[in-house]
């Protein structure tokens, strides 16, 4: 009873309570990013910078040179044979006169290589390498691309028809297409080699020695694909 009572009068504060518990927080660890982060924030920055100084380059050489598109045309043709044998073997003789005309006031043109290819029917039936040359500022420049003599094509019922009916009404869907490869320079200052092609697509008159059977030629402009 008495240990009981003692028990009773002494101060009783119920079960321990734990004490509480701290984080520690570390650099570079838990949620935060630390220095992996800042890294590619700036890498991202750097980035973003150089592509808006590029594009103002860009835009301002446009704003100085203002680039203008390179003109092609065929100016003439002479066509005085063009003859489909029973074995389709092409006889032809085809003479063009094409201008190249640079309309930049400070841009150069290198052409490198210039490969005229001469097609029928989607059939390519001869190929000349023409002179390379410089073409400057505001200057129009010539090529007299020659196709002369015989090539087998592969022309079925349908590409034969044609054939036929281009050949009563004595005017010839010719395609004559140019492979360039080029260089532009700007002032002192040339650039990398670029390959475009040039796509003329003609109606060419037969001339026999009597005149011109299919009428005349008219100046056709070409079609130019980068």
């Amino acid at each position: 009873m008495s240990d009981k009572q003692a028990h009773l009068n002494g101060a009783y504060y119920g079960p321990s309570i734990p004490p509480p518990t701290r984080n520690y927080h570390r650099p570079g660890r838990g949620s935060g990013c630390g220095c992996g982060c800042c890294l590619l924030k700036c890498l991202f920055n750097i980035i973003i910078t150089a592509i808006v100084i590029i594009g103002l380059a860009v835009f301002i050489f446009w704003l100085i040179f203002r680039p203008n598109k390179v003109k092609f045309h065929v100016t003439d043709v002479q066509l005085t044979q063009f003859n489909l044998t029973s074995n389709n073997t092409l006889h032809y003789n085809l003479a063009l006169n094409m201008t190249i005309r640079n309309p930049n006031r400070r841009i150069g043109i290198y052409y490198d290589r210039i490969e005229a290819r001469a097609y029928y029917e989607d059939q390519r039936f001869d190929t000349e390498t023409l002179t390379p040359f410089y073409q400057g500022h505001k200057n129009t420049s010539y090529l007299n691309p020659v196709f002369v003599g015989q090539q087998f094509v592969r022309l079925g019922a349908d590409e034969t028809s044609e054939f036929n009916e281009d050949r009563v009404n004595g005017v010839y869907d010719i395609d004559v297409k140019l492979y360039l490869r080029i260089r532009f320079k700007l002032g002192r200052v040339k650039t990398g080699r670029f390959k475009p092609r040039i796509s003329c697509d003609l109606k060419v008159p037969l001339n026999t020695g009597n005149g011109s059977f299919g009428g005349t030629f008219k100046t056709t402009r070409c079609d130019l694909d980068f």
